[in-house]
């Protein structure tokens, strides 16, 4: 695998911090001995290990219930908790202990926590032809242990068995030396001493044992139930307990971690070995069975969970080379510089303590213990060294060296050129190789252009002080780069102008786009347009106002004067163009008389056109118009010259709308069909918020109408009883099309 591969190996994946495995009420492991005090006195210890790694910690019972019973030599078949010898209430012992992660080697210690909480409690027991049985149940193990089945659903019994040979021998239970290593590597040889110690010098022998069952699974937040169907059976059962169901056939309680070779326990010795191969989480129960005289005093039980890891060694030995030949083969190049200082890049840092740099030199060893050492080699050639990490330990790697001393490589140039004309510049290699041989040319002429032949020419467009550079490589792969500034100011050997001749109208704008090169801002630029208006802009615009036949010039001068011109005769001929204008009357039209006579005023116009606003159009010389509604129009007049040169003219034509409305001063509403009915006459067309109310001459309104069409017929509302004769208060108001208000007052009579 590649260097950078190596730094991606996975450090320590474990399947404890996935999924839930971060929660903090599972149990990991435990187990219960005891002491013999004396005189039917013994002291009880029970140790239980919970997953720490979670926020509020393991959330270990500040307080178990022990149950202990009593049970004839045929067992305790038919017991239950009513039966009880004893119940006992421990608290938890602080602070609590956290087991220590195992130190391996070069390796990044895992996000694992487990804590320890131990329960002491020390209780009376009278000699009895009858065994005790001392127990502690809770729910539950982790769900993503691999060798159980449903193991969420299933908890844990830590119990022991205080025999009648036992109390009458006032025997101690044997005490395990040391809690099993929480995380292990797979693919690696195990090795653990799972040996007990016994106080009373007894023969232990020990065995892979199915762990014991206990607690159903929780179903509150706070599970403290206190039936053996709890989660946390208070007190605890009495046996028979029933076990854990293994994984069959993958799995079993002798063979809880498969592995090759099968991990198994020593019977004599209790020290586990075997090479787990499969990651994961794995409970084990070991059980340590104590014999005196070939009589058996106890049985020690004790679970645990195994967490197998990918463990892979993270120092890396590493440098900054030339050359990655292998995975831990580099090659250091140096032309001509025979000090070469190395650049250590090795990794974990942290867990290198030593460092060792060794070379080969005309058969001696030169070494150095400097993180980065500069070595000094005596010429041209090739050596070999190292660079050991941790050398004789199992946290070791090296990398393999191996440095060129190449002859020494010069990039060298020269170029010419004519400094006032713009030609191209002629580059010649001057460079040497101590290898004889230089295998490549690469010119960046500093102006985006590149070439890659020996002795190149290149023109350049744009002037200035250009640095051009050539990186040269001889056989060796030894590179040496040159870089010197052409100072380039010559002067366009063609001014080019476009356009090249322009024909146009009075008044006539000319972009003159200069299409010399070289130049830029640095150059002094003069133009003469030939009507007397100059410019020193690259590529002016000029507009000529008199119609004619113009020659422009343009002289250019460069920043180390170098100086041409160029006339260019009769470049630009103006066109003599007509001059549009017009008048209309009357000045505002209306909607009662649109109709608008137009008179011309252009002069130098042979053909007339006339847009009226999109609302027709005319090529009449004094057309007239009437206009279809009210509105602003936009009147354009085109008119043509002989040459063919146009000019325009425009003006708006406001067409107002008008509204007259009057108000007679009698009416006679007696039936004889004339002047029947009273109400105002006119042009209303686009009026809006109309309002016609009539008064009498106390007051009182007696018609209203919003229809200018509508007026009133002398009765009340149009519908009440005859107004009489007399005159009455009339009052209009509305708002013409274009929103002024008008307001109109008239006394009218009613004539019976």
């Amino acid at each position: 695998m590649n260097t950078m591969i190596r730094r991606l190996l996975p450090i320590i994946f474990l399947f404890l911090l996935v999924g839930e495995v971060a929660e903090a009420r599972h149990i990991v492991g435990g187990g219960i001995t005891y002491e013999c005090l004396g005189l039917g006195r013994y002291r009880f210890t029970m140790k239980v290990y919970r997953d720490g790694n979670s926020a509020g910690g393991a959330n270990l019972d500040e307080e178990v219930v022990i149950g202990v019973y009593r049970c004839p030599p045929a067992g305790c078949v038919g017991l239950n908790q009513n039966s009880v010898f004893a119940t006992v209430r421990v608290p938890l012992q602080v602070p609590i202990n956290v087991v220590d992660v195992p130190d391996y080697p070069c390796l990044i210690p895992p996000n694992v926590r487990v804590e320890e909480g131990v329960y002491q409690w020390v209780m009376e027991l009278p000699v009895s032809d009858q065994s005790y049985h001392i127990t502690y149940q809770r729910c539950c193990r982790n769900v993503t242990i691999s060798n159980l089945i449903f193991p969420g659903d299933q908890g844990a019994t830590y119990t022991v068995e205080l025999t009648p040979e036992a109390q009458q021998a006032c025997n101690s239970s044997p005490t395990f030396k040391q809690f099993p290593p929480i995380v292990i590597c797979a693919d690696e040889p195990l090795s653990f001493d799972h040996g007990a110690t016994d106080a009373d010098g007894d023969q232990l022998v020990y065995e892979f044992c199915a762990p014991l069952d206990g607690g159903e699974p929780a179903i509150s937040p706070t599970p403290v139930l206190i039936s053996c169907q709890g989660a946390a059976p208070q007190p605890g059962c009495p046996p028979p307990y029933r076990e854990v169901t293994f994984r069959a056939p993958a799995y079993s309680f002798d063979a809880p971690l498969a592995g090759n070779p099968t991990v198994r326990i020593d019977p004599n010795t209790g020290r586990i070995t075997g090479t787990p191969q499969i990651q994961g989480q794995f409970v084990v129960g070991v059980c340590v069975s104590e014999f005196r005289n070939g009589i058996l005093l106890s049985k020690t039980y004790r679970d645990f969970q195994f967490n197998v890891a990918s463990c892979d060694p993270q120092v890396v030995a590493d440098i900054r080379e030339d050359l990655q030949i292998s995975d831990q083969e580099y090659q250091v190049n140096s032309c001509g510089v025979t000090d070469i200082s190395f650049v250590n890049e090795s990794f974990q840092e942290r867990f290198i303590r030593d460092y060792q740099w060794s070379f080969d030199i005309a058969g001696a060893s030169v070494t150095s213990q400097l993180w980065e050492p500069t070595i000094s080699f005596p010429g041209i050639g090739k050596y070999n060294g190292t660079l050991m990490l941790n050398p004789g330990t199992e946290c070791g790697d090296t990398a393999f060296i191996t440095v060129n001393i190449f002859p020494d490589i010069e990039a060298d140039f020269m170029f010419e050129y004519d400094t006032c004309d713009a030609n191209p510049v002629i580059f010649t290699d001057l460079s040497e190789s101590g290898s004889g041989e230089i295998s490549s040319w690469v010119w960046d002429f500093g102006d985006g252009n590149s070439a890659d032949v020996r002795n190149p020419e290149h023109l350049y467009r744009q002037p200035g002080v250009i640095p051009a550079a050539l990186t040269v490589r001889d056989t060796n792969q030894c590179e040496a780069t040159e870089i010197k500034e052409v100072n380039y100011f010559p002067v366009p050997n063609l001014i080019v102008v476009s356009p090249s001749s322009f024909d146009g109208c009075q008044p006539l704008g000319v972009f003159f786009d200069n299409l010399s090169f070289p130049i830029d801002e640095t150059y002094d630029i003069d133009w003469r347009f030939g009507d007397g208006g100059r410019s020193d802009a690259i590529s002016p615009s000029y507009v000529y106002t008199e119609e004619g036949l113009y020659t422009v010039d343009v002289s250019i001068t460069s920043p180390i004067g170098c100086t041409t011109d160029t006339t260019f005769a009769d470049l630009i001929r103006v066109l003599p163009s007509p001059t549009a204008g017009f008048s209309y009357a009357p000045e505002v039209p209306t909607n009662i008389d649109p109709r608008v006579v137009f008179q011309d005023e252009s002069s130098d116009a042979i053909s007339w056109s006339w847009d009226f606003g999109g609302a027709g159009s005319s090529i009449e010389r004094n057309p007239v118009f009437s206009f279809p509604d009210t509105g602003m129009y936009q009147v354009i007049q085109t008119v043509t010259h002989p040459s063919g040169c146009i000019d325009t003219f425009a003006r708006i034509v406001d067409v107002r709308p008008e509204v007259r409305f009057f108000l007679p001063n009698a009416f006679s509403p007696n039936a004889d069909a004339v002047n029947d009915e009273y109400r105002g006459v006119g042009i209303m067309k686009g009026a809006e918020n109309y309002v016609m109310s009539i008064w009498n001459r106390w007051g009182q309104k007696v018609f209203e109408s919003n229809d200018p069409e509508r007026g009133w017929n002398g009765r009340s509302f149009n519908n009440g009883q005859d107004a009489p004769a007399g005159v009455y208060v009339v009052l209009v108001t509305f708002e013409d099309p274009r929103g002024k208000s008008f307001e109109l007052k008239q006394f009218a009579t009613l004539i019976r």
